[in-house]
Formats: structure tokens, C-alpha cells, sequence
């Protein structure tokens, strides 16, 4: 064996500090994100209807259950409703075989960011309508 006195010099690996995730894949993995929210927000919607189809104890309870954060959920709810919507209508166009060269897929997953901000302006507004009416 050798005996060395220096360290070696390796490569460092890129970090989160250094590396900067490009956005399909970062897209990609809030589409999962907001599809495992989706889910348990349908849960939680589930609950809520048995419960007012079972009675005012049942819902009484929902709401005690519900009513710290829950319209704080509901917004997420519908946020994350919004962008899974239009990244799901992306993914339809790459089933069909369009945009799938690098330039178009940054091209659509920029209309897919204008798209979801648009679209969770006119479900907040509207909900905030509906609240304050």
C-alpha cells in the first residue's frame, strides 16, 4: 500500500445549494404531489357528504373536526385541483404523441404555469365571492 499525504481530489457531486431542478421534472413531481393531495381531499370531501347525509351529529362533528383549518384546506384543495387539471390536459397531449421534443414540453409546461395561476384566480375569487356574500 501507498502512503499518501495529500488528500484526494474528487469531484463533487452537485447539491441542493448548487443544482437547480429544471421545471418539467419539478412539474413532474408536483403533478404526484398534488394527485396523492387530491386524494386525500376526496377522503375528506367523502366524509363531509355521509355526514350530512347521516345527520346533525355527524356533520357537527366534521365541523368541529374541520373548522381550524378547514377552509385553509379547501383553498389548497382547490389550488391543487387547478394545476392537476391543466398538467393532466399536457399529459393528454403527449399521449397523443405532440410536444414532445424539449422545446415544446418547456414551451407547454409554461402554459401549464399561466393556465393554473388563471384558473386557481377564478376558484379563489369566486369562493371568496361566495364566503363574503
Amino acid at each position: 500500500m501507498t502512503d499518501q499525504d495529500t488528500p484526494v481530489q474528487r469531484p463533487l457531486s452537485p447539491h441542493l445549494q448548487v443544482y437547480r431542478l429544471p421545471l418539467l421534472p419539478l412539474m413532474s413531481i408536483t403533478h404526484r404531489v398534488t394527485g396523492v393531495g387530491l386524494a386525500f381531499g376526496t377522503l375528506v370531501l367523502a366524509w363531509w357528504l355521509a355526514a350530512l347525509a347521516t345527520g346533525p351529529g355527524a356533520y357537527d362533528l366534521f365541523i368541529r373536526f374541520m373548522n381550524p383549518l378547514g377552509g385553509l384546506a379547501l383553498l389548497g384543495w382547490m389550488i391543487a385541483i387547478a394545476y392537476h387539471f391543466c398538467n393532466g390536459i399536457r399529459h393528454l397531449i403527449w399521449d397523443t404523441g405532440h410536444a414532445l421534443d424539449l422545446g415544446s414540453a418547456e414551451r407547454a409546461g409554461y402554459l401549464v404555469l399561466v393556465g393554473w395561476l388563471v384558473l386557481s384566480a377564478v376558484m379563489v375569487g369566486s369562493a371568496l365571492l361566495f364566503w363574503l356574500s
